[in-house]
């Protein structure tokens, strides 16, 4: 019998954790979600929902048929920086805004003298070109 008990007490001991047998990552420590208010599509399609957890990561978002959503999505960095996204999702698309995302440089931005003399010189050249002649001689259109 103590044989027995302890074969159990070794199985036990050399198992592996559930989530580690099948392949599930170790997410580590559970973070309680501490809000969760939502509302369902109604009648008429409009929902809302607010979702705040314990490391201060907070959703939230409303919409109404037709594809007309706005919500917003806030957290904070390591480095203590607070990410905030706002967002409008309508018919002219997906409009987000935040300090965070990239911005273009403005149109039209300046181009570079280099750039301007190559156009220039590609200019001067096919204007030395006799008409109907093409660029390249090898080039053999392959529709005849």
């Amino acid at each position: 019998m103590k044989a027995i008990v302890m074969l159990v007490v070794l199985a036990m001991a050399a198992a592996e954790k559930p989530s580690a047998r099948y392949g599930a990552p170790d997410h580590g420590p559970h973070i309680a979600i501490i809000r969760d208010d939502r509302v369902h599509p109604d009648a008429e399609g409009r929902y809302t929902f607010d979702v705040e957890t314990e490391d201060g990561i907070r959703r939230q978002e409303a919409g109404a048929p037709g594809g007309n959503q706005q919500g917003s999505v806030s957290f904070t960095f390591p480095d203590g920086q607070v990410f905030d996204l706002q967002f409008v999702a309508d018919e002219e698309g997906y409009k987000p805004q935040s300090p965070f995302l990239p911005v273009a440089p403005e149109f039209p931005h300046p181009i570079p003298q280099f750039v301007l003399d190559q156009i220039a010189f590609a200019a001067a050249e096919d204007a030395k070109r006799p008409r109907g002649d093409s660029p390249s001689r090898g080039y053999v259109s392959p529709n005849k």
